[in-house]
This record gives C-alpha cells, structure tokens and sequence, in this order.
C-alpha cells in the first residue's frame, strides 16, 4: 500500500509530462498579439528574479508597467531589477523581499506595499517549486503546498480590496495564478493536506497545483458575484526549461537534457500566457479560465468540483487565519 501510494503520484506526473511533450512536438507556441500600452499600472509578479517570472516582469515593464517583483533572493533581485531597467524605458521594476514559505513574511510584505498607498492592477502568483525532498515550512506546512499555494491564497487576499479599488469597469484589475498540467494529476485530501501520512513529492507537487486552478475558480465566481471589476484566470505554461526541473531525479535529469533544448519552450515563451493574460485586450473582463497555448482550454473534472472549491476555500483561511 506504501508502495503504491508512493509509486502512482510519480506515474501519474510522467504521464503528464510526456503528454505535454508530444503536444509541444507537434504545436508551436502561440503568437502573441500585439498588447496595448500598461503606462501607470502596477503589477506585482512572485518570483520575478529569475526564469518565466523574470520574463514577465521584463515584458510588462516593457509595456510600461509598475513591476513590483517580490522574491527571497535580494541579490539576483538587484540583477534582475538592473537587467529590467536598462532595458525598459517605458515603466520601471523593484525588488521586494518576501519568503513565500513564511506567513509571517507574506503579512509583512502585503503591510509594506500598503504603507505606500499605491495601486494594484495586476497580480501574478508565478512563484513555485517542484519535487523538493519532503520539508516543513516554520509554520508546519509541506513545503510545496505552502509555497505554491497557500501563501498565494494569503498574498491574494490580504490585497484583494486594492485589487478591487484599483480596478473599474472596461479596464479590471487581473489575478493570474501559475497552473501545471500536472493539476490533472492532482488529488485533493482535505484531511491531509501537508502529506503526513504517505509523503510523494510527486502528489504534494501535483495537488498544489490542483489546489490553485479550485481557488482561481472559486474566487472568480465570488468577485463576479459581488460585481467586482476584478478578473481571475489559472495559467498553463507547458513544459519550460527552467530551475524547476532541478529536483529531478537522476535518472529523469539525464533523459532531460537531450530533449530540453528541443521540445521545452523557452523561459520568454513560457511568459508568454502570464502576460497574455495580465495585458492582452482580449482578457478584458475574462476571468474563470484555464488558458494553454494562449487558448481557454478545459481543466480537470475535479478541478470543476463546486462543492471541493468551497471546502478548500473555507480550510486554507482557516489555515492561515481569514474568515471564510
């Protein structure tokens, strides 16, 4: 029984994964149209150091965005702000500490932004790991779940009144979450949500990204509900050659490399949705989607489960704090 739950999570992943692959062997990646300018809006991406985070934060500044990238690594973070403003003249980039695997981190850079009284028109929940050797944040969560999800879960909500003020009808403040096709993989046991009882790397990763596209639907059905001028929509980049494939094991890294550099799309590409998505005319006031290749694709069954959406919802602010 240990076998096996340890085993199916990791088949399932693969699975995934080789079906994305032969999907980019045979597509290219979509064209991006041309974005209408950004001037005077601000965005916030997790992650932005490095990767299809830096791509994105690049190319929003560069359609004269307010990027705010938010990470753990202040060094690469000055690079990366460096890098963004030599290179974009029509908005601007800065860094901002945050540990995404510390609540208390989260609360701290959510009151630091606050304190400057800007705007918030576009949040990216890019930031992610994948297939970390089993670990506890310091607040007790698994590593992936926490990282991935939950602090995302509380980053978006602890700004979702500037989120709604800053937006307006015909021009709406947009959250984009970084979904996976391995959500397809993903299992939901809201008894066990930090994997105590069997640990697979493989299904913690999977369902943190299940746990994403659930929360993307259900809060755009709470903001459309409440007629907000607020969008939602998960993104799937596909396979991307980035760091996240670092954690592979051995075997997997060596049959990585030889096929990376050919069917894995570039960092820039792998952006390329998250952008699509936070500037593209044709998202205006689109929210509730599953976008894949710059297309609204369907997602999983389970990720459609109303009643799993609610319940997930209710359990992560008891988690973290918030009244449901």
């Amino acid at each position: 029984m240990w076998l096996l739950s340890m085993l199916v999570p990791l088949l399932r992943l693969y699975l995934c994964g080789i079906k994305v692959l032969l999907y980019q062997m045979f597509n290219r990646t979509f064209e991006m149209p041309a974005l209408p300018k950004q001037k005077g809006r601000v965005a916030i991406v997790t992650g932005g150091t490095r990767g299809m985070g830096f791509e994105t934060a690049r190319h929003l500044a560069s359609l004269g965005m307010h990027v705010i990238i938010a990470g753990n690594e202040p060094e690469e973070g000055a690079a990366a702000v460096s890098r963004i403003n030599e290179e974009c003249y029509e908005g601007k980039a800065e860094f901002v500490f945050v540990d995404l695997t510390s609540l208390k981190s989260v609360r701290h850079f959510v009151q630091k932004f606050r304190d400057r009284s800007l705007p918030l028109h576009v949040l990216i929940n890019n930031a992610g790991t994948m297939l970390v050797p089993e670990r506890r944040t310091e607040d007790g969560f698994e590593f992936h779940f926490c990282l991935n999800y939950l602090s995302h879960f509380l980053l978006t909500n602890m700004l979702l009144d500037l989120l709604k003020t800053s937006g307006r009808e015909g021009r709406c403040s947009r959250i984009i979450n970084m979904a996976s096709a391995t959500h397809y993989a993903g299992e939901i046991n809201l008894e066990d949500l930090n994997k105590r009882v069997v640990y697979s790397s493989h299904g913690a990763y999977c369902q943190s990204k299940l746990a994403l596209v659930l929360f993307t639907y259900y809060l755009q059905e709470q903001l459309a509900a409440g007629g907000f001028s607020v969008t939602v929509n998960a993104v799937d980049p596909g396979m991307v050659d980035t760091a996240l494939y670092d954690n592979l094991w051995t075997l997997a890294q060596m049959m990585k490399k030889p096929v990376a550099g050919i069917l894995f799309r570039t960092p820039a590409e792998g952006a390329s949705i998250s952008v699509y998505a936070a500037a593209a005319s044709e998202m205006e006031g689109v929210g509730g989607c599953y976008l894949y290749n710059g297309q609204k694709t369907q997602s999983s069954d389970l990720s459609y489960d109303s009643e799993l959406q609610t319940k997930l919802w209710k359990k992560s602010c008891e988690l973290v704090g918030l009244q449901a």
